[in-house]
């Protein structure tokens, strides 16, 4: 009986040594795992309800709005995103809003001072005329928005077509580059 007991604290202890060394060897493979994984990747700043007022001289100019932001500055070049959508109304200095842009997907790319507006763009100026399309670049240095895409603008007269355009960023003076049709109302 003593040696069964034996037998059987030596198989025991030699199981249990079976049982912990793939433990200990797979926590040093763990490890350079971690070290390496992509948290560079996620982002360093994460903002729910987000909205940014600019003004100039006490006077209202922008507001920027969107439910989520997602800043990313350990990326080169360094980025925000909008992922939920985003709403810029433009007042400069008016009390209504004069323009405004709104799409369901947004990127601003810091070092360029250039957003990328996808998924249902739609600007609207002052006078009202409207601008739908699928991708929409805006320059904030240029003053300047374009695309290359489908482009469709409504005003109270007219509809017209085309592929491309051409704007200052409160899409009073545009023109598109390649129009196809202009159908009145």
């Amino acid at each position: 009986m003593k040696l069964s007991l034996k037998i059987t604290k030596i198989l025991l202890k030699s199981g249990a040594l079976l049982f912990l060394i793939p433990i200990f060897l797979s926590c040093d493979k763990k490890m350079g795992v971690i070290k390496n994984s992509d948290i560079l990747l996620l982002p360093t700043q994460t903002v729910k309800i987000f909205e940014s007022v600019l003004t100039d001289s006490a006077k209202l100019q922008v507001i920027l709005s969107a439910s989520l932001m997602e800043r990313y500055t350990n990326s080169k070049p360094p980025y925000s995103e909008f992922r939920k959508g985003i709403k810029v109304l433009f007042y400069d200095g008016h009390k209504i809003p004069i323009a405004s842009f709104t799409s369901k997907y947004a990127k601003y790319l810091d070092d360029q001072r250039l957003w990328e507006l996808r998924d249902s763009v739609v600007a609207i100026n002052e006078k009202n005329e409207r601008l739908e399309t699928e991708l929409l670049y805006w320059d904030q240095d240029k003053d300047r928005v374009y695309t290359d895409r489908a482009v469709r603008i409504t005003s109270e007269d007219d509809i017209v077509l085309g592929i491309g355009l051409e704007s200052n960023s409160r899409f009073t003076n545009w023109w598109i580059l390649n129009s196809k049709a202009t159908i009145s109302i």
